[in-house]
């Protein structure tokens, strides 16, 4: 089969594209903004690209086009596609139906957590030999890739990373709905994407539709912590559930370090030694050992599993160190996933100076609803700095600086990269950790903290 995707540059459609070209389909795509690091992983691939979405791909007559959810009406090729007829068909659906069919599905769904989570899940299952296909909105560093169909042979088991985001302009269900999961994490659910959802409860609908598709064979791994998460489950549930969290089925003793022991129904079952910061992180694995576990992982071969873990690219990943300056990118963009990032490192760092670099372009903060919360979440940094532009494309929209305002002289906001760029080095001295937190690229900043901070040591 032939298909040509639109919006194949996206990390999901990306990620799909690279699926089906193994799975022995013909793949070709387009997207607006065709550029690396994608564009070249896909190339490699064999898969052709295409910059814009101008009307004359039709002429490609593919057997199937495949939408992603960034196309909407009054997309030159959608609106050819849809006048002459041609047959389309959501990413999520075509994944659900060509990918995923016949495979036992693991699916990682939550507000938080959902990239590492699928990570941990996935070289679990590949340590214990299980040699599981996956696609994550990351690269996992145990694999140095975010798709694979399957592992180095035959296997039903699949990692999903499985988004509440609607699935396409003419379906606006989450996209988890499509996986058909025999095996569901529900890690947290807290109110996002406020471009989609009204409110927490219209998510929590979301949630339970997704309860819904697993079969009666199948398993909920749900954090007992999250009164979200409970309101989901009185809603009505036909699969077994296993809670997770403090006071839960399975739950966790921290260590020495960041070590911790994991318990089942009060059993020790496992010690995970790592080095790994962060409460959000041992959710995470607690999550990812009870999903491994329904396929008959032990939970002391996941702890060892997880002893081995090399965390995602963008999770506090450490960029570079210059003049003695840490730089560390990370994906958090949610006031919950800031506050835990800049809590997990001033917990690592001890006293050292952290300076916090913040851009909101996450459809949610770009409509300034979370705005209030952002103060709280970076109270533990030492120094703010926030990018109120998107990229160099327009403002954000809102008053980032008023926002700002209740950190005091701690904090401040820049329209201009540049600027941006030339406070934070100014400021930055030796032994000071630099933490940029953005869920786009952010103009490359970090290597250019990065060059300004060496070009400064080698003239001191």
């Amino acid at each position: 089969m032939h298909i040509h995707i639109l919006g194949i540059c996206g990390t999901f459609m990306g990620g799909l594209a690279v699926l089906a070209k193994e799975a022995g389909h013909t793949v070709t795509g387009c997207d607006a903004n065709v550029y690396p690091p994608m564009s070249t992983q896909l190339e490699a691939q064999g898969i052709t690209l295409i910059q814009g979405f101008g009307a004359e791909q039709t002429a490609l007559e593919p057997d199937l086009y495949v939408i992603g959810n960034v196309v909407s009406r009054g997309n030159p090729l959608m609106e050819e596609i849809l006048n002459r007829g041609l047959p389309y068909v959501s990413g999520p659906q075509w994944m659900g139906e060509h990918i995923l069919r016949q495979r036992w599905v693991l699916a990682v769904a939550g507000t938080h957590g959902k990239t590492t989570t699928s990570a941990m899940l996935a070289w679990i299952l590949e340590y214990a030999g299980y040699a599981p296909g996956f696609l994550i909105g990351g690269v996992p560093r145990n694999f140095g890739i975010s798709a694979r169909l399957q592992g180095a042979h035959s296997s039903d088991f699949f990692v999903i990373e499985a988004d509440e985001y609607d699935t396409a302009f003419f379906d606006k269900r989450s996209k988890f709905v499509h996986y058909h999961a025999r095996t569901a994490i529900l890690n947290n659910l807290e109110y996002d994407h406020a471009d989609i959802f009204p409110d927490l409860r219209a998510i929590e609908t979301q949630f339970h539709h997704l309860v819904r598709t697993v079969p009666g064979v199948g398993r909920l791994i749900v954090n007992g912590n999250e009164e979200a998460l409970g309101r989901v489950l009185e809603r009505g549930r036909w699969s077994e559930c296993e809670l997770f969290g403090n006071g839960q089925a399975w739950s966790l003793e921290l260590q020495e370090g960041e070590a911790f022991d994991v318990y089942f129904h009060g059993k020790l079952c496992g010690r995970v030694q790592w080095e790994l910061n962060g409460a959000h992180n041992r959710m995470n694995a607690l999550a990812a050992i009870a999903a491994a576990r329904h396929v008959g992982v032990q939970p002391e071969v996941a702890a060892e599993a997880l002893s081995a873990f090399q965390s995602v690219k963008r999770r506090m990943e450490v960029r570079g160190v210059e003049g003695g300056v840490t730089v560390i990118d990370d994906f958090a963009h949610h006031p919950t996933a800031i506050e835990t990032t800049v809590s997990g490192l001033r917990r690592r760092v001890g006293n050292a100076r952290i300076l916090a670099v913040l851009e909101p372009r996450s459809n949610t903060m770009k409509l300034g609803t979370m705005k209030d919360a952002l103060p709280p979440s970076l109270k533990d940094a030492d120094l703010v700095f926030g990018y109120g532009a998107l990229e160099g494309k327009d403002a954000i929209g809102w008053d980032l600086a008023g926002a700002l305002a209740p950190l005091g002289e701690k904090a401040a906001a820049y329209h201009d990269l540049p600027a941006l760029i030339a406070a934070v080095t100014s400021a930055a001295k030796p032994g000071d950790y630099v933490l940029v937190m953005s869920n786009g690229g952010f103009g490359g900043v970090h290597q250019k903290l990065l060059d300004v901070l060496k070009a400064r040591s080698a003239a001191a």
